[in-house]
């Protein structure tokens, strides 16, 4: 797995996150600009997915196996959709505090990609 890319998904995770729990604690609902965001983070989430089964189908394995390694990416491509959506249902400052929480969620499950895919 590209370190580089599981890095920039947490930090763009993490960055998200503070955007959301900074809108949380204006007691502001998600907006569009948030759902922006939500779409970057998604979007290198499905990198990272394509990149790690890439390398999985040259042979490459996971330290864990690559049943635990997929289920783990598929996780974290679903994390911020799925906070997402949650937070189109409850248009209050709680919507942001939700994305915010799921972003946190995408960042922990990063690290265990981490460490399911390196030889510790």
């Amino acid at each position: 797995m590209l370190d580089a890319l599981t890095v920039a998904v947490s930090v763009a995770a993490l960055a998200l996150a503070a955007w959301c729990g900074f809108a949380f604690t204006r007691d502001q609902p998600t907006k569009d600009w948030h759902f922006i965001g939500m779409a970057v983070v998604t979007f290198l989430a499905l990198v990272q997915l394509v990149v790690g089964i890439v390398q999985l189908a040259r042979g490459e394995k996971a330290e864990e196996g690559a049943t635990i390694f997929v289920a783990y990416l598929l996780g974290s491509l679903c994390a911020v959709p799925a906070a997402g959506l949650l937070s189109l249902t409850e248009r209050s400052k709680w919507g942001s505090a939700t994305v915010a929480a799921g972003a946190v969620v995408l960042a922990v499950l990063e690290v265990r990609l981490h460490d399911i895919w390196t030889v510790g």
